[in-house]
């Protein structure tokens, strides 16, 4: 399959969306820094600015924007809905032959975009990655969780998932026609688009301090995104449950055959100690495995329920249109 190049309905060349969540520090530097850029592309653009409920300023400052940035449309979602979902919203509705995700946050630079769209065009490619070639900004955990969650994903995923390639990236019509084409469900789409197959090639950045603001992207959240990315895409374990079951029930057998060579020799039995600490132990594995079961069981009753990741409140191109 190859990049598209024409504009799908006469719509822009370029759209670039943006999941925003109580970012009323960061939207003056944002602009500053993007619309130059977009402008300076020479092609029709637009930019997706999704409110994921914001309870701060962040809808009057789109708002205000919007009176001096006509191509700055906004689409409010009703509640917070998580900043996969935000991105979801945005790459639905985005109209443009090429499609540019970005966070607001400006650790990634809008300065990257124009090369991205060249790269694209030149090589015929439907992804192009935004790839962090230098993370020294990050905290030494930072790095060093990032790197483990990679390499982790690459073994469960397979060696085609990028590393160090976040949520910045460049995606062509076809590629995102294909996602839209998938059930509406919370979708990883570091693992997602990798999975799809699609031509891709990488530009490589310097990752960047936060602009302004706070990370709202907090440990508990990143441990929760790399629990979902593995329950997401691999069997894995339900695997590693079945195995560690496995091997109880050998180390189970090999306790029963110790107490009943115990009984058979007329050998006192031990105390209490051993037989509560191997309840205890097993009483944990079937807890765990029973867990892991139940993480998988709820993904099917999500996804059995069917309900919408996002609901939009309010979309500004349709205001436009009327």
């Amino acid at each position: 399959m190859r990049a598209v190049h024409d504009i799908p309905g006469g719509g822009p060349v370029l759209s670039v969306a943006v999941p925003v969540f109580n970012e009323e520090e960061v939207l003056p530097v944002l602009a500053a820094r993007l619309r130059p850029v977009l402008d300076g592309c020479g092609e029709a653009y637009e930019v997706l600015a999704v409110d994921d409920g914001s309870t701060d300023r962040t809808p009057l400052l789109l708002e205000e924007l919007r009176t001096v940035w006509p191509q700055l449309r906004v689409v409010t979602l009703r509640r917070n809905s998580g900043h996969q979902a935000a991105l979801t919203a945005g790459l639905r509705r985005a109209r443009g032959a090429y499609v540019v995700s970005i966070d607001a946050d400006l650790q990634d630079p809008p300065e990257a975009i124009p090369e991205m769209l060249a790269l694209a065009r030149a090589e015929g490619l439907d992804i192009v990655y935004g790839v962090r070639s230098d993370r020294s900004t990050d905290s030494v955990f930072k790095r060093r969780t990032a790197g483990a969650y990679y390499r982790l994903m690459r073994r469960l995923a397979g060696a085609h998932v990028p590393a160090q390639a976040g949520d910045f990236r460049l995606l062509s019509r076809a590629v995102v026609d294909a996602l839209k084409s998938l059930p509406d469900q919370q979708q990883i789409y570091r693992l997602l688009i990798p999975w799809l197959g699609f031509p891709s090639g990488q530009v490589a950045y310097q990752r960047a301090e936060r602009a302004a603001g706070t990370s709202k992207y907090p440990l508990h959240k990143m441990v929760l995104l790399a629990f979902d990315s593995v329950t997401g895409f691999s069997a894995l374990p339900l695997r590693l449950a079945t195995a560690i079951g496995a091997l109880s029930s050998l180390v189970c057998l090999g306790f029963l055959v110790w107490a009943v060579t115990v009984y058979a020799t007329g050998s006192p039995l031990p105390g209490w100690s051993s037989l509560i600490i191997t309840m205890l132990f097993f009483g944990a594995v079937q807890l765990f495995c029973l867990g892991m079961l139940g993480e998988y069981v709820a993904r099917i009753h999500t996804a059995v329920q069917a309900r919408p990741t996002y609901v939009v409140a309010r979309d500004t191109a349709e205001e436009d249109r009327r």
